[in-house]
């Protein structure tokens, strides 16, 4: 290549490693019919650098010019273009069919998207309007309307927004320019046209309409502009895009059987649990779902006993001069419930740490007494706006398998690795498959750089010495130390995050806590924070929606249920269930007056794991017709023989129903 042809020429790097030489000015476009013809049909956008654009923008030439062209194969960054697309759709729809409607913002989201109007006096909108909106919004996709980005001076932007009585783009843009830095100042912002509509966007946009393969609006609610209540509440529609008619349909099952499982639906339908507004965000917890919650309490217990964990109680209210010392004041004071008595302030403790570094100091501790785990299912108490309360998922008042493990440096690894071997013991009853993550400083911590460093490369070495597989999660550790939080995906593919170990030099020195050392000197114990199951509440929901409410035969609020065929047997039933609970488990007897098959399919709706019919032959021979929950009738057997065999499982705190595999 001779020197002029190269100064002509611009080199970017493929992503596997080859090199793309280019004309100036080149874009994306040109890029992607560079590298061949059907990768420039499939194109939907460019990325240079780790930056999406379009594929009609010029591309940058500063930089390390690595080069990629995202097409559908590009997975989540192919659907947030199409699903940000379908936005701009749905505001050319609905400007058409409800003109004077104001638009505002219409962003792609993790599942979706969605956009906020404010209507004209009245008009509103509901479900019902969904399939004409579609319809509208289908004719725009088989338009094949190109995305045409324009950069236009401020002031023009403002004039054609003032001009079209769109006072949200205004306010938009004003704010734009009042908050840019001084020595940026923004002259000039991006429109999108596609059709006869045109957009305040930033971009990036696929190149027309027809790329949009798979739509469906889902759900219409309130919004406030900008997210302060203080504002005027927006309509906001929510709808989802796929690449696919197929993805959408899979899609749009997932969130049926979400719907179907929904831990709020399951747990009434079970007797478990309600919830009430004399105390919001608060369970009122039903003999059956106390039952299911004492099991993991004692679960937690039993596992701990067994590991070197000491169970502690502590005050459920504290002086404010706690909360001073351990940080919380001043980072979390908004969300605890605060109150005033003979003239101290108070508070409700929305965490067990610093209770238990209280009580570690109320006696001196030697080296030998390392590690100390402390193990509590604290109550506890946390201010969360009604806006955010989930069923048992976001909660004011729970519980936490909680605890704190105080010890010297040089037991931190084992005393991590302990922990994940518990927690991998602890979900294996359960059969969830979960990850780890790393989750390292945040920008507002406390504490010296030193020690995050010393805290951050302890928990790496720790999960190292495992040869556990984690990512890191940058910024996202608590503001006192960092943590590996542990994940899974249920049944329906959501992630969750279950439990927690964070390692904590902050607190010790805050607490002023020491031990006496071999040396016998003052030396300060490390502090490690621990939850595996996080609270009882949230772990709860999450079982009942990853198992579809059919909780393992030693979790179920109600394990058994005799059915009596006629008032006649009632007799032998009540002598049943006396049998049964004596044995430990947990029985109940449905004496209605209806016909068995009835009592069966109510007993198969309530997802009972055994049912025992009751009539003439198993009074007169003292047995039990079986019947399993999704499994059918087992035939008869001895009672003894029953308890005996469901015992057995419920000790082994077996996964399966009977009879599957």
């Amino acid at each position: 290549m001779s020197d002029q042809l190269a100064d002509e020429t611009v080199a970017f790097t493929l992503p596997n490693g080859a090199a793309l030489t280019l004309p100036p000015h080149a874009t994306g476009a040109d890029a992607a019919a560079a590298i061949g013809a059907g990768l420039a049909r499939a194109a939907l956008a460019v990325k240079v650098d780790g930056i999406t654009l379009d594929l009609a923008r010029e591309l940058p030439t500063d930089g390390e010019r690595r080069i990629e062209i995202i097409t559908e194969k590009s997975g989540a960054e192919a659907l947030e273009l199409i699903r940000h697309d379908t936005a701009h759709v749905l505001a050319t729809a609905m400007l058409e069919l409800h003109p004077g409607v104001k638009i505002s913002i219409g962003p792609a989201i993790e599942n979706g998207f969605y956009y906020d109007f404010d209507f004209p006096d009245g008009v509103s909108l509901s479900d019902a309007d969904f399939p004409a909106i579609e319809a509208r919004m289908r004719e725009h996709v088989r338009a094949d309307e190109r995305f045409v980005r324009e950069d236009v001076s401020v002031e023009a932007a403002l004039e054609r927004f003032r001009a079209e009585q769109q006072p949200y783009k205004v306010e938009l843009i004003e704010d734009l320019v009042r908050n840019a830095p001084v020595d940026a100042p923004v002259t000039s912002v991006s429109l999108y046209t596609n059709g006869p509509f045109t957009d305040l966007c930033r971009g990036p946009h696929a190149p027309s309409t027809k790329r949009i393969k798979a739509f469906k609006l889902q759900s219409v609610a309130g919004a406030y502009w900008r997210g302060d209540s203080a504002r005027k509440m927006l309509t906001r529609v929510y709808g989802t895009a796929f690449l696919s008619q197929a993805e959408l349909e899979e899609h749009l099952e997932r969130l049926e059987r979400a719907r179907a499982n929904d831990h709020r639906r399951l747990g009434p339908q079970l007797g478990m649990f309600q919830f009430s507004e004399v105390s919001p965000g608060a369970a009122f917890w039903m003999p059956g779902g106390t039952a299911v919650f004492n099991e993991l309490v004692r679960l937690s217990r039993e596992m701990g006993a067994a590991r070197g964990y000491l169970e502690v109680k502590t005050p459920q209210v504290f002086d404010s001069h706690l909360w001073k010392t351990s940080g919380h004041w001043d980072k979390y004071r908004e969300n605890m419930f605060v109150t005033e008595y003979e003239e101290r302030e108070m508070a409700l403790k929305p965490m067990n740490c610093p209770g238990h570094c209280q009580l570690y100091a109320m006696a001196p501790h030697s080296y030998r007494d390392l590690p100390l785990r402390l193990w509590e299912p604290g109550l506890l108490h946390r201010r969360e706006a009604s806006g955010t309360l989930h069923g048992l998922l976001r909660v004011r008042h729970f519980a936490q398998d909680d605890s704190h493990i105080f010890c010297t440096e040089e037991q931190i690894q084992a005393e991590v690795a302990g922990v994940l071997a518990f927690a991998a013991d602890t979900y294996g009853l359960f059969g969830l498959d979960v990850h780890y993550e790393l989750s390292t400083r945040p920008e507002v911590r406390i504490g010296s750089d030193e020690l995050w460093d010393r805290s951050e490369a302890a928990l790496a070495a720790a999960l190292d010495s495992l040869g556990l597989p984690y990512v890191v999660n940058a910024g996202d550790g608590a503001f006192y130390g960092p943590k590996i939080d542990i994940h899974m995906t249920d049944s329906l593919g959501r992630s969750w995050q279950l439990g927690t170990c964070q390692l904590d030099y902050n607190f010790p020195e805050r607490f002023d806590l020491t031990y006496i050392g071999a040396d016998n000197a003052e030396h300060r114990p490390v502090m490690l924070h621990r939850a595996l199951m996080g609270s009882y509440e949230r772990f709860i929901g999450i079982l009942l929606e990853h198992f579809s409410g059919e909780l393992p035969l030693w979790l179920a609020p109600r394990q058994v249920t005799v059915l009596p065929i006629s008032e006649r047997h009632a007799a032998y039933a009540a002598e049943v269930l006396q049998r049964l609970a004596a044995s430990g488990l947990r029985a109940d007897v449905d004496s209605r007056d209806e016909k068995v098959g009835r009592k069966v399919r109510d007993a198969e709706l309530a997802k009972v794991p055994y049912m025992l019919v009751v009539g003439d032959r198993e009074a007169a021979e003292r047995q039990v017709g079986v019947r399993v929950h999704g499994g059918g009738d087992l035939g008869a057997e001895s009672l003894d023989g029953f308890i005996e065999r469901v015992l057995a499982r419920v000790r082994e705190r077996d996964l399966l129903r009977e009879g599957t595999a």
